[in-house]
């Protein structure tokens, strides 16, 4: 009895059987090199090409392996539908040999038969979401399993290099696909039907779970973070296109703003600690109580107070702990005093984006998307409840006026913070700046709002020419309320609180509303992150990126 393996598709025969038909032996002698040891090649691709093509299951593929090794041990036995797989494959790879991709993947040695199975996978959706997981999720597997076969980036030939961007481009452009038509549907699975709130993290995380290759898994994620910038593939790049698909529907993006929104599970526990010791320290920032007002200080003395991984959680816990605090009225937003040599015993506002850590791959591109969307949003709009929507129209937000305290500099995102705060005290001496050309990536949401406090040629000088704006300057007083002698700071601090308190503060948040939804709704930030989401992700991983931080920042002779 003749072996046989699911999907009707068997062991080829040996290639010495002179009963085959003249033409399959044309067709076979003329792919000597493929044919050769076909057998071999069958036996170690026969499960993968199976499940790719056919849909079997794991255990069926196992099946069919077992079935090629004994037909491999019984050399003279026969078989017509060995004959018919063998031609089946072999025309799967005539149908692309001739083309420029087949031509591009064979100088860069990866198996012919493996990428004609992959270029000629289906790409076809349909309205079945589970189909199309299922199909989507073999074929981003296949190209996966391609990748997998090259070298790490740094070692890559220019034809292994083309071959790898080919494989992630024509892959994303099927993830943009899939999500075009079914990102409505994975929200409301990943979300229970928008029940549950999920921080941007998690949603990501259950997507890769969800529907296996539409974003990196944890995998994938950590092996990439061990790398230096320059030398990552970029599959975080598939995050921004899933987070920009999801923000770009109305009903997906307002949930998904609403849950960043929310206080981190972990501030009520510290705001019952603030309560008891009036103060609170992390490894980005320290809260603490002073009179009226509730003192959040940006911390990381090494690096300037820049921002990095290491500072996120603790800065927006703070602004959660600060925001809801019932014993204070009004809310400060400042930068410590820092170790670095040449500013040693200063006081600075922020430094922005760390950018040693940044050419050094330590911050993943998540990291923008949950800056913007949950901290400096929340100084801008307050701290959601679970049950009331965000949206200004509602009015159910917990809010404080918050007053940002300007010495030495703002640069990059600490500029950023500026524009999302009520009252600017800045030192004289003090300026600001949107250096992101330089860096090679987007602004957060500066491009949203700093031209409502410049005018729009200014604000476009600022973010694509680098302009500096000095504090002290006609156009640094559109952004900072008042100025003062560097030694004067304290005191003037102490009378902005004063005077912004001492009529109660029960009309602040009812006035913040007011200028928001004038200005900036709700709706209008998730249309813009929907497109932040989208391009940052792109800059991110540029070139241009790593090109630009070693020329301007001298960033690979600096130490981590």
């Amino acid at each position: 009895m003749e072996a046989s393996c699911p999907g009707k598709v068997c062991a080829p025969r040996p290639l010495n059987d002179r009963s085959r038909s003249s033409e399959l032996e044309i067709i076979v002698e003329t792919r000597t090199a493929v044919a050769t040891d076909a057998a071999a090649q069958l036996a170690n691709h026969a499960a993968y090409l199976i499940k790719s093509k056919v849909g079997v299951t794991a255990k069926s593929a196992r099946s069919c392996r077992a079935a090629l090794n004994a037909r491999k041990a019984r050399p003279n036995a026969s078989s017509t539908s060995d004959r018919g797989y063998r031609v089946k494959t072999m025309a799967l790879v005539d149908r692309h040999s001739a083309s420029d991709a087949i031509v591009g993947f064979d100088r860069a040695g990866l198996p012919r038969e493996l990428v004609a199975a992959w270029l000629d996978s289906d790409d076809v959706l349909t309205a079945d979401f589970h189909r199309d997981c299922e199909k989507f999720s073999r074929c981003w597997g296949m190209g996966a399993d391609l990748l997998a076969r090259l070298p790490a980036k740094p070692a890559r030939s220019d034809a292994q290099a083309a071959a790898a961007a080919t494989i992630m481009e024509r892959d994303r452009a099927a993830r943009a696909k899939f999500l075009d038509l079914h990102v409505e549907t994975l929200y409301r699975r990943l979300t229970a039907d928008f029940a549950k709130f999920k921080r941007i993290e998690d949603l990501v995380s259950d997507a890769a779970g969800a529907v296996p290759g539409l974003v990196p898994d944890q995998k994938q994620l950590s092996r990439e973070g061990a790398l230096p910038q320059k030398d990552k593939d970029g599959f975080e790049i598939d995050q921004g296109v899933f987070v920009s698909r999801v923000l770009g529907h109305q009903q997906c993006g307002m949930h998904l703003c609403h849950a960043m929104l929310l206080p981190r599970a972990e501030s009520a526990e510290h705001s019952r600690r603030f309560r008891q010791n009036e103060k609170i320290e992390f490894a980005g920032a320290t809260l603490e109580r002073r009179g009226k007002a509730a003192q959040v200080t940006m911390r990381n003395l090494r690096y300037l107070n820049a921002e990095d991984e290491t500072t996120l959680d603790g800065l927006e816990i703070v602004i959660d702990v600060a925001t809801l605090d019932p014993t204070t009225d009004i809310a400060i937003l400042r930068g410590d005093v820092v170790e670095h040599t040449k500013y040693r015993g200063r006081r600075l506002f922020s430094a922005g984006i760390n950018l040693t850590h940044l050419y050094q791959g330590k911050i993943g591109y998540l990291w923008y998307i949950r800056r913007d969307m949950g901290l400096v949003n929340k100084l801008f709009r307050g701290i959601a409840q679970h049950d009331a929507s965000p949206d200004e129209l509602i009015g159910a937000t917990a809010e404080k006026a918050w007053i940002g305290v300007v010495e030495g500099f703002a640069i990059g995102g600490g500029c950023q913070l500026l524009l999302a705060l009520d009252y600017v005290l800045a030192a004289s001496d003090a300026y600001m700046t949107l250096p992101a050309r330089k860096e090679g990536i987007i602004p957060g949401a500066a491009n949203l709002r700093l031209w409502r406090f410049t005018g729009d040629r200014i604000a476009r000088q600022a973010i694509l020419y680098g302009r500096r704006l000095d504090c002290d300057t006609p156009e640094g007083r559109l952004i900072c309320d008042e100025i003062v002698a560097p030694s004067d700071i304290d005191d003037a601090l102490e009378r902005v609180v004063d005077g912004l308190t001492s009529s109660g503060v029960v009309s602040a948040a009812g006035n913040r509303r007011a200028f928001r939804v004038a200005e900036e709704p709700l709706d209008m930030f998730r249309r813009y992150m929907a497109v932040y989401a989208r391009e940052q992700a792109s800059c991110h991983f540029s070139p241009a990126l790593i090109a630009n931080l070693e020329r301007n920042w001298n960033a690979h002779n600096r130490a981590v």
